[in-house]
């Protein structure tokens, strides 16, 4: 496993994405263990959850609990691995997500899930999106009490713009050491938001990574080249799966980038992590670029 740098340490260059395991149709306790433990196994020590990441309206905090208990379970040293959740939004049961990020609430959801996950301080506490009906300024200034208060040991913000990312910056300093936006080979809008982290060193967490990436072509560890993509000619070329390929790819970015893509399985994160291990040439890399969607 490689590693990146992510709130003043070390963490594995692959983190396992977490909300597949509580969300609509999620796996069985037993399979959702199984999957956070394959990650521990393969070297992940990354793992991203939310209070937010439940399916029904009455069990906020499903995913914390989840992987609270996962790590209890772990036969293997647990202490290098860095949980990051996050606060601001909701879920009423119906299948919406709503937010609300009061600075009252932020300090009330992070103590809650400080309690739900056991630890006396958040590793890495993310807002998880910004509150139109809040002043950004406002919810920032949350994370900066939070810090100041212990309760979390580093902040990080997701679904942002750039110009929010340097009103955070200039209101938590170095407290502030993630960006979490969507970015795949299908969309990469956040462009801006991965250089800006780089250059300031945040780290960049692509939420929903393999965006763009044929789901059944990742059943098993061979995709078949005759999807069409570079990414699967290339992944058939390696013989590994296209999401590694498209994983390795997000990784070349930028020494900032660490995905986080979600699994419900077992085989499907212990895949995913052998992306950390995989290096694409040059000419690789000018391949999947002049394939990527305008």
């Amino acid at each position: 496993m490689q590693y990146r740098t992510l709130a003043h340490t070390a963490v594995s260059a692959i983190g396992l994405g977490a909300m597949p395991l509580s969300i609509e149709h999620r796996p069985d306790e037993t399979r959702a263990i199984a999957t956070v433990h394959a990650a521990l196994d393969a070297g992940i020590t990354l793992i991203d959850t939310a209070d937010s990441y439940h399916w029904y309206a009455d069990e906020a905090g499903h995913n914390e609990l989840l992987i609270a208990r996962a790590l209890a379970r772990y036969g293997g040293d647990t202490s290098g691995v860095l949980v990051a959740t996050k606060g601001g939004r909701g879920r009423p049961g119906d299948g919406s997500w709503t937010v609300n990020a009061t600075p009252a609430h932020l300090r009330q959801a992070a103590e809650a899930s400080a309690k739900r996950l056991g630890v006396d301080a958040i590793g890495l506490y993310q807002l998880h999106k910004p509150d139109p009906a809040v002043p950004w300024t406002e919810s920032v200034g949350a994370l900066r009490e939070l810090l100041d208060a212990g309760t979390i040991r580093a902040a990080g913000i997701s679904n942002v713009t750039t110009d929010q990312i340097r009103q955070a910056h200039q209101i938590l300093g170095d407290g502030l050491v993630s960006v979490q936006n969507q970015y795949s080979p299908a969309v990469r809008a956040s462009e801006p938001e991965l250089r800006l982290s780089t250059r300031l060193r945040l780290a960049f967490l692509p939420w929903s990574p393999l965006g763009g990436i044929s789901r059944s072509s990742l059943d098993g560890p061979f995709g078949p080249a005759s999807i069409g993509t570079a990414f699967h000619h290339i992944a058939a070329e390696h013989g590994v799966s296209p999401q590694q390929i498209a994983l390795a790819w997000l990784l070349a970015r930028s020494p900032a980038v660490i995905p986080v893509p979600g699994s419900s399985r077992p085989t499907s994160i212990t895949d995913s992590a052998k992306a950390a291990e995989l290096t694409l040439s040059t000419a690789e890399l000018a391949r999947l670029e002049d394939a990527l969607p305008d």
